[in-house]
């Protein structure tokens, strides 16, 4: 079940100007990036929840207000619990993907 995800690999498009475009390429070439490894860190700090990613993901929420602030601040809260269980509980991310494969294992039985 979840080794389906760990295989296939996707396409994650959008659209944007030419200039933006542009720019981009040149910082990128500038700090010695490619595009699909800038764009895979990315969404890796995004997913995980990296401190600085979500700083300004909910800075851009606020600016387009997706969410109210008291929203926001309850996702950051519970963000921050998940972070002390995980020390709590010393969890590393292997040890996270073990328990995925055993809840995997034990539902194919």
């Amino acid at each position: 079940m979840f080794e389906d995800f760990k295989k296939a690999e996707k396409n994650i498009c959008f659209e944007d100007f030419d200039k933006k475009h542009a720019d981009l390429k040149i910082r990128l070439h500038y700090d010695g990036l490619k595009q699909n490894e800038f764009f895979r860190l990315i969404m890796r700090k995004y997913i995980d929840k990296d401190e600085n990613m979500m700083y300004i993901i909910n800075e851009y929420k606020k600016l387009i207000n997706t969410q109210s602030n008291e929203i926001i601040k309850k996702s950051k809260k519970l963000i921050d619990a998940g972070r002390v269980n995980e020390n709590k509980f010393g969890l590393s991310d292997g040890e996270k993907e073990n328990i995925f494969d055993i809840l995997e294992k034990e539902l194919s039985e």
